[in-house]
């Protein structure tokens, strides 16, 4: 719950008005020096927690009766399908949960949406030698039957992960949604979102070894995406080394990867090779990296392989309470985002949320 403190400032005025005297006074201060106040803090934080609680407990009621429908969906005839969907809305509703009406269940084995969609997949795999039968195998297959939906134009996104590898997820989105005009590669970006900032981590979760074109191609599609989400960016290329202070053909790569940047995007705010400190930190930044304008202030931190991307992102997901949000797949025509099989319920909505405005 988000707490408004109102800091106010007193300014008296005596005398004429060429001699003013001011008095600042600390209002949070005075107030917290108050017992009523505090009083009144804490029960408030704990009807939020209550409140929390209840929505919470609603939320998982309806999450396992979907869970059970799922489980047992394909022994169901149409007709019981359809029965304990609306129940499963109508129980929704009735715990206040009123935007569940908005959502909308697809039967895989719906043939007005099935015929159309396996002539389309027979038409972008042609050059596969898809036939029929194999496109109805294929969809058979959730990360599939969502692909298409979005490419149908059914669905302005996907969210898919929790069950799957990401290669699932990733591999039918390259077949038939495919990248963008100009763009080699497809890579994964996660929105960190710290208590007072939000920072983009990439790639860390498809590319494994990038060569200095595709990483300085993770970097831009990475801005990018801090942009679309209302961050200006300042892109750290990093190493174990700070603008020279280390050598070695990695740290070699990386330079060569932020020049690369440079030419591409000249107005792109980047600096590399740079350590995680000294990018972060601007204490560390005017030692490491003095007079560097990007250096302590960087929000998008590209790392050099997956290894180190997805190592960072966990460590500080989980070290220092940050929500992970993603990885959000940079590079394809239509929004398509990736969850870890260890995602919780508040992992999916984020990535949702996240989806649904790249989708706007």
């Amino acid at each position: 719950m988000k707490r408004l403190i109102l800091i106010a400032a007193f300014i008296l005025t005596a005398g004429t008005l060429a001699a003013q005297n001011y008095i600042i006074v600390n209002s949070e201060k005075v107030f917290k020096s108050i017992d009523a106040y505090n009083t009144a803090i804490s029960d408030l934080d704990k009807l939020a927690k209550q409140y929390q609680d209840q929505v919470d407990a609603k939320f998982a009621e309806v999450e396992a009766l979907y869970n059970n429908y799922v489980s047992q969906k394909t022994s169901l005839s149409a007709a019981a399908r359809q029965t304990r969907e609306n129940a499963i809305l109508a129980r929704g509703q009735e715990l206040g949960l009123k935007s569940l009406g908005k959502a909308k269940f697809q039967a895989k084995d719906d043939e007005t949406v099935l015929e159309p969609m396996v002539a389309k997949l027979c038409e972008l795999r042609a050059k596969k030698g898809m036939t029929e039968e194999q496109a109805r195998k294929q969809l058979a297959d959730d990360s599939y039957f969502g692909t298409m939906l979005v490419v149908m134009g059914m669905a302005d996104g996907l969210v898919s992960g929790s069950v799957n590898s990401t290669a699932n997820t990733v591999r039918p989105a390259l077949q038939v949604i495919k990248t963008k005009p100009g763009t080699s590669l497809v890579s994964g970006a996660f929105l960190m979102c710290f208590k007072d900032h939000v920072a983009v981590f990439a790639d860390c979760a498809i590319n494994l070894n990038p060569n200095a074109e595709q990483l300085a191609e993770i970097a831009i599609q990475s801005a990018e995406t801090a942009k679309a989400f209302g961050l200006e960016p300042k892109v750290g290329m990093l190493s174990y080394s700070t603008l020279g202070s280390g050598k070695g053909p990695d740290v070699d790569l990386v330079e060569e990867a932020t020049t690369i940047v440079k030419d591409k995007v000249p107005d792109l705010a980047v600096v590399g090779s740079i350590q995680f400190d000294a990018a972060w930190s601007p204490t560390v930044a005017a030692t490491k990296a003095k007079g560097d304008p990007v250096a302590g202030h960087v929000n998008v931190f590209v790392f050099p392989d997956l290894c180190a991307g997805n190592i960072a992102y966990k460590a500080v997901q989980r070290s220092s309470g940050a929500a992970a949000v993603g990885p959000v797949l940079q590079g394809l025509n239509r929004p398509v985002n990736d969850l870890s099989r260890g995602a919780t319920v508040q992992d999916i909505i984020n990535t949702i949320a996240l989806t649904a405005i790249e989708a706007q």
